[in-house]
């Protein structure tokens, strides 16, 4: 190995007690390959399996908690304990490579495909569509169905913990329903969930104290509480990074594992202001890294690229599309092999790098997402 790649294999410890054999994470991607009735495929198992080898954690693709926040077709579930030995599956293919298993929950909210739902009507805090075409207006969930959800967060991490995954990662990110509980553009309520920045930030402090409790009930061993956020909104009124910053804030005081920043680029600057030029990850990282870690993500394509943004003192990196076109890495990082490293997806690649059919024609069908050759 070149010994300038060394940072990227130093082991690592959460503030759990979990430990890290290095600082590269698998990054949580939607795949599409799940059965219809929620149970992970075959094969999903046998992509997982074939990118777990090299990296410490391997964070999921999203699992809805309850069947109205199914955001993809083919998204595995983790809704109900029927699905327990479904979720195991995952979790001891992932594990029998060396990995940490993070299972990702979350719910779409008003970004849930109708077609997707039992009741074809999306929900979220306020009844305001998203800012997309053809986004459909959501219903604004009572103050009951408000607190049944944040109690399945918790339910869903306890079905984790009895799957046997080493942690759960909330899914505050990407405009799903977390989120939209802490946006001014998709929250409006004027009750206790919403209205001013602090009543904003109510739902997603609730949905994590609810799995905190759980884990301190349920987990016999120690167990990761990581929490995925996006720093602003391009809509206005939409989350601004002053918004984001007094959120890390209260989020770094609740014991948790890790914040982990969801950006197009690690290095970009504010998607609000053109003239803002700083990393969103980095600003948050001299906010709060003193007090949780972070994990950066976002076009770290090669091993130079990873080690640049570990210097900025960010502890860990998740590795997202890189491992959709290389799941061997980390594998030939340490063998001093990095030249050999896949840099764009090939349809004649698709059986040696483990893809079905269906997630092939969903990663050529993102525009952009993929350099495809």
């Amino acid at each position: 190995m070149n010994p300038k790649y060394e940072a990227l294999f130093k082991p690592f410890t959460f503030p759990s007690g979990v430990e890290l054999k290095n600082r590269i994470v698998m990054a949580p991607m939607t795949n599409t390959s799940a059965l219809d009735n929620g149970e992970v495929s075959d094969e999903e198992l046998a992509y997982y399996r074939e990118r777990a080898g090299g990296v410490s954690a391997v964070i999921t693709a999203c699992t809805y908690v309850t069947e109205s926040g199914k955001g993809f077709p083919g998204e595995f579930g983790a809704d109900s304990d029927t699905l327990i030995p479904s979720l195991k599956r995952l979790a001891s293919t992932i594990q029998e490579e060396g990995a940490k298993a993070i299972l990702q929950i979350f719910h779409a909210g008003r970004m849930a495909p109708p077609e997707l739902l039992p009741d074809g009507q999306p929900i979220s805090a306020s009844a305001v569509a998203a800012e997309r075409e053809d986004a459909v207006v959501p219903r604004e969930m009572t103050e009951e169905e408000i607190v049944h959800m944040i109690k399945a967060f918790g339910e869903t991490t306890r079905r984790a913990i009895e799957a046997g995954y080493d942690g759960v990662e909330i899914h505050g990110a990407n405009t799903y329903l977390i989120q939209q509980f802490f946006s001014p553009h998709s929250n409006r309520r004027t009750d206790k969930w919403g209205g001013t920045l602090e009543k904003r930030m109510a739902f997603p402090l609730a949905v994590v104290d609810a799995v905190k409790k759980v884990v301190e009930t349920h987990a016999k061993k120690p167990f990761v509480i990581g929490y995925r956020l996006s720093p602003e909104e391009r809509e206005n009124p939409g989350i601004t990074m002053e918004d984001t910053l007094q959120l890390v804030d209260k989020l770094a005081d609740q014991g948790l594992d890790y914040l982990h920043i969801s950006v197009g680029a690690f290095l970009n600057g504010s998607i609000r202001d053109a003239e803002d030029k700083t990393s969103r990850v980095v600003m948050i990282q001299e906010r709060v890294g003193n007090r949780i870690p972070i994990i950066g993500v976002g076009m770290l394509r090669t091993p130079d690229e990873v080690v640049e943004a570990l210097d900025t003192g960010i502890p860990l990196i998740a590795l997202g599309r890189e491992l959709i076109m290389e799941p061997h890495w980390i594998q030939k990082v340490k063998a001093g092999q990095e030249e050999t490293i896949r840099t764009t997806l090939a349809k004649k690649d698709q059986k040696e790098l483990v893809l079905s059919d269906q997630m092939m024609e969903y990663y050529q069908h993102i525009p952009g997402w993929l350099p495809i050759v």
